[in-house]
This record gives structure tokens, C-alpha cells and sequence, in this order.
């Protein structure tokens, strides 16, 4: 990993130029590549995985408590996690960070959770489990109000999701179906669980295979997410990327996300809003793509969603909510991003669980500029109804393939400008004008853009 120095806001502008990264948008921080402090604890790994399996004699032998005492014993720091020869795994249960700690795996090392439901248990028996709640799990690694911590490397952390649970017949992906099947909740581990933090980083790790979601965050002040590769199966239910909920001052840049679910959903609920927050030259692949929702009642507001570039996904650009959980989203821009191979490029929807409530979806001052969509799909553009209107901009928006795609819009305000595109929607109370002196675009190119999900230094 090509490790950067921090700068002082007043350089980043001369910086740019150069070859040092800054990241403008929406975050209200100067953010910068992050740089991973010094070690305060190295420990070197005991097990090793042949043919990439953990033997059967090894998996009760866990390295959480070291682990463990490394982070609680760690005064500010990193606490590197490192091969031993041919031993480069390290097989861990739920670990608790602190403030001013980072846990960082080397490069060839791989973090690999337990496939033990009883380690992940907040009550006796609630993980690993199909129940009406769900939620009865520790995440695998948890940062509570914690500041300035971080998790980091160019190794791996291993979820497993796919692997049949110690004295069980399924995996953890398993109980997702069937809690799916029987409408209820699958009670599973998250790898990474942020709640109440200060400048919390994700920085250069990969994460593969998550029970459930991979990074979630909440009620958080500074988070960054730079150069994370989230790799997980598509058909795994439930696996977001990266979650930031009621939570301000967040920016995801330069990540690879190839997931189950969405790839990166914003979400605002009961603990309050989410606001000021930079997504910025990320790559999607499968997944459900740029999400904001479904839970939107705290109030979504001043997020940038820049060079993105998304190939193979369920989702493009979607917002999503209903009335039981619907809140104001607005000053939401997307700009320099390319589609391709998507069923769906743009989803706006107020009625995603078609539940019933009070709580009624306001999406207002979306705009999408230079958006290029290379593929026939199916296009949603619905406001709730004629005083709760979508309010979209489109400015120098296209879309190939319109003659095969198939739209449904209701409910909605569209303004086209200053740069006229191909893309026009019509249907049921749609008010479309196009600003006065607006002249014809020209589509972004997105040929360079696409590229496959890198190769990782990750066992």
C-alpha cells in the first residue's frame, strides 16, 4: 500500500496537481489519503489455511483474546497483525477497538471470522438464528464511541458468510433465505459495526463475505472509507457495502464494491439525520447499487455522489422509501457517472415496502448531471402524489437504448438544463420544462471508466 501524508486543508487546492489525493464534496473536512500511524503491537499469526480452509483441528482455536489485549493495551497506535512464514491467518470473534487504536492486517494476512454462532451471542442462543427481531449478534469488529480508530491494511478480513456454521447444517447466508422464505429476520454477524464515533477510517482493507453487512455506520461524526474492496457474492441477501446512517461528515472514495444488497446505502432514522457526505470515484459492480433509504425520517440532505462508475449492478441510482419510514431527502447531487448493464439505472420511489404511515417521502433538489446510462433498463421516477412531487434536474443526462427500456413516472417535477441530453421522461401529473436558453449536450465518455474488480496483496 502507497501510504500518504496528512496535509493542512490550505495545501489540498495546490496540491491537486500533483500527486497527492484530496477529497472535495460535501463533507464539511478537508479529506485526505490516510495515513496509518505507527505500531504499537505487532503479533504474528499461528495458523496458516491450506488450500484457503482453516483445518478442522484449528477452528477452536481462536486468536481473539490476544487480539484482544493488543487493542486494550494499545496507547494510540496501530496494532499490525502479521505472518509468521507459511502462518498467515488469524481466526477471531467480536473485537472491541478504542480511541486512538487501529487494527491493521498485513499485507498476505487474512483476519477470518469464527463460524461459531455461540462467540456472536448478545443473549445466550440469539445468533445464528431465525427469529421475528433478528439483530442478536455482535458484529465482528466494533468501534463505540471511539475517536480517531481505524481498521486498515492490504490484508483481509473473511467473513465466511458462505461456510457451514460450527454444529449446524446451513451457513450464515443459509439463515438470510430462510428468513427470507418465512418473513422473518436472520440474526447474523456484521463485520464492522461504527456507532457514536469521532473520524472513524476504513482505509485500503479488503472485506470479503460478510454474514450480513459489511460496514455500518452510525450516529457518527467523521467517518472516511479510502481505497476499501468489498467482495461478496451477489446472490448473498443482505450484504451491503457501506451504510452510513444519522451520521455527518462521511466520504467514500477510490472503493471497489461488488456485493449482495446495496452497495452503498445512506439511511436517516429515529436517531436523527444524515448530512455532508462525499461519495467520490467509487467502482460498483453487482449489488444493488447507489442507495439512499429506505429509512429516510431522520432527514437526508447535502450529499455529493461523484465519478461514480457503476457495471453489472440490480440498482443504479435509486432512492427508496415509503410512508413508515419516509423523511425529507434533498441537495443531492450526482455528477460524472457511467451505467452500463444495470436493470435498473434509476430508481426513485416513495413506496419501496409498500407499508402505510405518516412519515411520507419528500424528495427535493436531486440533480444529475453528466450522467451517462449505456444500457437498456427499467426507469422509476415516482413522487408520493401532487403535493409531495419528486423534484429532479437533469442536466446533460443519456441514455441508450430508450427506445427498449421500459419507464413508470408519477408525481413529478423536471427540470432539464443548462445542458440538454436525450434523456425525457413523460407520465401520469410529470411537469417537464427545460430551462430557458438551454443548449444540446454531449455525451460523457465512459469507455475509460469501466475496469474489472482489482487483484488484492489478500490471501
Amino acid at each position: 500500500m502507497r501510504l500518504r501524508i496528512l496535509f493542512p486543508a490550505a495545501l489540498c487546492l495546490a496540491l491537486l496537481a500533483t500527486a497527492f489525493s484530496c477529497a472535495f464534496g460535501q463533507d464539511a473536512r478537508t479529506v485526505t489519503e490516510p495515513k496509518i500511524p505507527q505500531a504499537c503491537a505487532e503479533i504474528r499469526a499461528a495458523l496458516a489455511a491450506p488450500g484457503g480452509a482453516i483445518t478442522a483441528s484449528d477452528e477452536a482455536k481462536l486468536d481473539t483474546a490476544r487480539i484482544q489485549a493488543a487493542i486494550d493495551g494499545c496507547k494510540g497506535g496501530a496494532v499490525v497483525l502479521r505472518a509468521d512464514g507459511a502462518r498467515n491467518v488469524f481466526l477471531t470473534g467480536p473485537l472491541e477497538l478504542r480511541s486512538g487504536v487501529w487494527l491493521v492486517v498485513d499485507k498476505d494476512v487474512a483476519l477470518v471470522a469464527s463460524r461459531d454462532p455461540r462467540v456472536y451471542d448478545l443473549q445466550p442462543g440469539s445468533c445464528g438464528v431465525v427469529t421475528e427481531k433478528g439483530h442478536g449478534c455482535r458484529p465482528l469488529i466494533h468501534g463505540a464511541n471511539v475517536t480517531d480508530a481505524g481498521v486498515a491494511g492490504d490484508g483481509a478480513i473473511e467473513g465466511r458468510g458462505g461456510a457451514t456454521l460450527l454444529g449446524a447444517k446451513v451457513s450464515w447466508w443459509d439463515l438470510a433465505q430462510e428468513a427470507k422464505v418465512r418473513d422473518l429476520n436472520q440474526s447474523v454477524p456484521w463485520l464492522i459495526v461504527v456507532s457514536g464515533a469521532r473520524n472513524f477510517t476504513l482505509y485500503g482493507i479488503t472485506l470479503r463475505n460478510s454474514p450480513g453487512f459489511h460496514v455500518a455506520v452510525g450516529q457518527t461524526d467523521g467517518f472516511t472509507a479510502w481505497g476499501v474492496k468489498i467482495l461478496t457474492p451477489k446472490t448473498a441477501r443482505n450484504t451491503d457495502g457501506i451504510d452510513p446512517g444519522s451520521s455527518r461528515n462521511v466520504t467514500i472514495a477510490h472503493c471497489w464494491i461488488h456485493a449482495g444488497d446495496d452497495n452503498v446505502a445512506i439511511k436517516a432514522g429515529k436517531t436523527g439525520p444524515t448530512t455532508n457526505v462525499s461519495i467520490l470515484d467509487n467502482h460498483f459492480f453487482t449489488g444493488h447499487g447507489m442507495s439512499i433509504g429506505s429509512e429516510t425520517n431522520g432527514g437526508v440532505s447535502h450529499v455529493l455522489v461523484r465519478g461514480l462508475t457503476i457495471d453489472g449492478a440490480d440498482n443504479g441510482i435509486r432512492i427508496k422509501s415509503d410512508p413508515s419510514r419516509g423523511g425529507l431527502v434533498e441537495d443531492v447531487t450526482y455528477e460524472n457517472v457511467c451505467i452500463r448493464n444495470t436493470k435498473d439505472p434509476l430508481v426513485f420511489t416513495p413506496a419501496y415496502m409498500k407499508k402505510s404511515g405518516d412519515l411520507l417521502p419528500v424528495y427535493r433538489g436531486i440533480t444529475l448531471r453528466d450522467v451517462h446510462i449505456e444500457s437498456p433498463g427499467s426507469y422509476t421516477l415516482d413522487g408520493l402524489d401532487a403535493g409531495h412531487r419528486l423534484e429532479l434536474r437533469f442536466d446533460n443526462v443519456w441514455a441508450e437504448g430508450l427506445a427498449q427500456s421500459k419507464f413508470e413516472a408519477q408525481a413529478a417535477r423536471i427540470v432539464r438544463g443548462p445542458r440538454l441530453g436525450n434523456f425525457a421522461v413523460t407520465g401520469q401529473d410529470v411537469i417537464t420544462t427545460d430551462d430557458a436558453g438551454s443548449k444540446a449536450g454531449t455525451p460523457p465518455a465512459c469507455a475509460a471508466r469501466y475496469a474489472d474488480f482489482p487483484e488484492t496483496d489478500a490471501p
